[in-house]
């Protein structure tokens, strides 16, 4: 596969980004017969697994077809771009998932202070998840088509028109606002008032497009399209820090330890997240960030 790069105008790239966010989220409701099934229905994610999958092969398609064959030191192959390559596998694999887990320090010791973690021993919780739509939905079948549309996808648009300080901010706004849809099925199908349906998605907007920034932060560190992914299984399992719990809880002391592992986990976050992900370590010479 020849090497390529890709010109296109700041104004074409972000619209470009925002078609695919649009065919992307459009996908979740085409076909489907009967509005009145939930996003958690066994029809309904069935069906949304058969379109986010054809739409995941498809915009990838449509990418490439705005890519120019180049010799210039900057073109990479197509599948480079997205992430896609064998040099480094292996790290971007592993490291940025123990670089997230440091950072849910906290939530993972509330795990550990509740007992949750013996269940991840048991073979039969894989077995159950492995047959719940819900769990293949949220640690499978998302973390992939999203990562693959919003981060390998837009990010060889956005980055040589806007650099890649830039992309990373502005590539979570795509992400963030196709989370907005949900507003439409609490309203519709769950019969949730406005005001209360759009003060959730606003939070679910705010958490996502952080979220999004950090994916592609990794995506761009590593040069690899299975960090974020990983990551993003991972945070889908984990959800967000249950710190109403932690504070709530009964026992003073262990109340105490718990916030004092969530305050730890983000010092050593922050302490680790530039030398965990330096692109030396991931043989990443495609993104300069």
């Amino acid at each position: 596969m020849a090497p390529m790069i890709f010109e296109l105008q700041s104004w074409q790239s972000v619209l470009l980004c925002l078609l695919f966010s649009v065919i992307y989220v459009g996908s979740l409701y085409v076909g489907i017969d009967d509005k009145k099934k939930n996003r958690d229905h066994p029809d309904t994610i069935k069906h949304r697994f058969i379109n986010v999958s054809i739409i995941t092969v498809i915009i990838p398609i449509i990418l490439f077809f705005f890519g120019t064959t180049s010799d210039a030191e900057s073109a990479h192959t197509f599948l480079e771009w997205l992430g896609i390559r064998l040099h480094g596998f292996i790290p971007s694999l592993i490291l940025p998932l123990i670089l997230t887990m440091v950072l849910f320090l906290g939530p993972l010791t509330l795990h550990y202070v509740d007992g949750v973690f013996r269940i991840y021993l048991e073979p039969r919780y894989w077995v159950n998840s492995l047959q719940n739509l819900i769990w293949i939905r949220n640690h499978i079948v998302a973390p992939i088509t999203e990562e693959m549309i919003y981060r390998a996808c837009m990010l060889p648009l956005l980055v040589p028109s806007f650099g890649t300080g830039w992309s990373v901010f502005l590539c979570p706004l795509f992400f963030g606002v196709a989370h907005f849809h949900h507003m439409i099925e609490k309203v519709i199908i769950a019969k949730e008032p406005v005001s209360e349906a759009f003060k959730k998605s606003l939070f679910q907007l705010g958490f996502t497009t952080v979220f999004g920034a950090y994916s592609a932060f990794l995506f761009l560190r590593t040069g690899h399209f299975v960090a974020p992914v990983v990551v993003h299984a991972f945070c889908n399992h984990m959800g967000f820090p249950a710190f109403q719990e932690v504070m709530s809880h009964p026992n003073t002391e262990t109340r105490h330890k718990l916030m004092a592992s969530f305050v730890i986990g983000l010092v050593m976050w922050m302490a680790l997240l530039y030398p965990i992900t330096s692109p030396f370590l991931y043989s990443n010479d495609i993104y300069d960030l």
